[in-house]
């Protein structure tokens, strides 16, 4: 039987990522799930998981990967690595018309290379099979409560970055204590279940969103709201969630009330461009508004959150944000809100997200690249093949060019 050659790649993109697509674990686990794969890893001085660790799972290390069918990444390669006719599966960042990336996009027609991206991985149904979502809630909640502690000089927490794993953090927050604050969270999905279970050995009480806006404790407490919270149809009708995604631009926010009560902000929503601002600058400037912290896990920069004027890194997370200027400031300036909004999230804990991310490719995605692909997965993610965009994908044409 002729094997099937994949290759997981070494990080490239700078800084490099410490995430790899299969863990030594999960790399073991395909090849006894998928005798017709022979999979390699390419060596890494970077990665979280050592390459001892593969060679100690049975795992061959190899630098030239130009004899494999399949590419496997985390973010996006970097163009001058990438080989001629090969099949790539990374978060290419490209279908949402990225213009930093167009030249990546470009660089796949050119050489000929099959392009799939994680974030295109759906069932026939339109959801996801595959994300960090949760990792980057995790991670985005035990960054805001280092923010609070270090804002309000009550305890210092460790960076998510400097331990072993998602364990060890847990156990960190459990040696925390809060004072009577509001937390709110706004989202409903993987991400804001993530933002919980940061928080869960806190054993915080979670309220209901008219406790949260009408009353006040003697314990820290936290609420979680679904969009039917934070935004109203302008023509009065009832809320419909199903409505709301298709047509965002025919509500309005209704988030204003959660600003003068809420201590320490978790944003953790999908926000859609035609949806509603949560806040104004006008809304920041108001006596009464009260957020000290706004961990921005969804880090949508400026519209939807004022405060949220750039991506921060994880080298360097938080930044200020004075409503009196609209402008940049020191984050621990108690005039201005403590901003985070490091934008991969994940990338902290990379030994717990990468085993998360594995198992879901190889449950999921796997037998689709290569058994058989009866539901469509493997089309539907991919977005060049042949030096040409796939039919989903030609919307993306004007913009290859240059046009758009």
């Amino acid at each position: 039987m002729n094997k099937i050659k994949v290759g997981v790649l070494r990080e490239t993109k700078t800084p490099p990522d410490k995430r790899v697509v299969l863990p030594p674990e999960q790399a073991a686990m395909v090849t006894m799930k998928f005798p017709n794969i022979d999979l390699l890893v390419q060596p890494s001085d970077y990665r979280s998981f050592k390459d001892e660790e593969y060679l100690k799972a049975g795992i061959t290390l190899q630098e030239d990967l130009s004899d494999c069918t399949f590419l496997l990444g985390v973010k996006e390669v970097d163009i001058p690595e990438l080989i001629d006719d090969k099949r790539y599966l990374f978060f290419s960042h490209t279908a949402k018309k990225q213009a930093y990336n167009r030249p990546l996009l470009q660089a796949c027609l050119k050489q000929n290379i099959s392009l799939m991206d994680h974030e295109y991985l759906t069932a026939s149904s339109g959801m996801r099979l595959v994300a960090f979502g949760r990792w980057a809630g995790i991670v985005g909640a035990y960054n805001g409560l280092i923010a609070f502690g270090k804002r309000n000089d009550l305890f210092d927490l460790p960076r998510a970055k400097d331990l072993h794993d998602m364990k060890e953090m847990l156990h960190e927050v459990s040696k925390i204590e809060l004072p009577p604050i509001k937390i709110l969270i706004t989202g409903g999905g993987r991400v804001a279940h993530g933002a919980l279970e940061a928080l869960a050995p806190l054993n915080i009480k979670k309220v209901s969103p008219q406790e949260f806006l009408s009353e006040e404790f003697e314990e820290p407490v936290v609420c979680q709201i679904d969009p039917d919270w934070y935004v109203k149809r302008k023509d009065g009708a009832e809320f419909d969630m199903n409505h709301f995604f298709k047509n965002p631009e025919a509500y309005e926010s209704t988030f204003k009330p959660f600003t003068k009560v809420t201590d320490f902000y978790i944003p953790c929503h999908f926000w859609d461009q035609k949806s509603p601002r949560f806040m104004s600058p006008e809304d920041m400037r108001d006596p009464d508004f009260r957020i000290e912290v706004i961990a921005d896990v969804s880090c949508d920069i400026a519209d939807p959150i004022p405060s949220t004027l750039r991506a921060s890194s994880i080298e360097d997370p938080f930044y200020g944000y004075n409503p009196a200027t609209g402008k940049e400031s020191d984050a621990w300036d108690l005039n201005s809100v403590t901003v985070m909004a490091v934008d991969n999230l994940p990338g902290e804990l990379p030994r717990d997200a990468s085993v998360d991310f594995g198992n879901a490719l190889i449950e999921k995605v796997f037998p689709a690249m290569f058994v058989e692909d009866h539901d469509g997965i493997v089309d539907r993610a991919t977005i060049t093949q042949g030096g040409k965009l796939t039919e989903d994908y030609r919307y993306l044409q004007d913009f290859v060019e240059g046009r758009e």
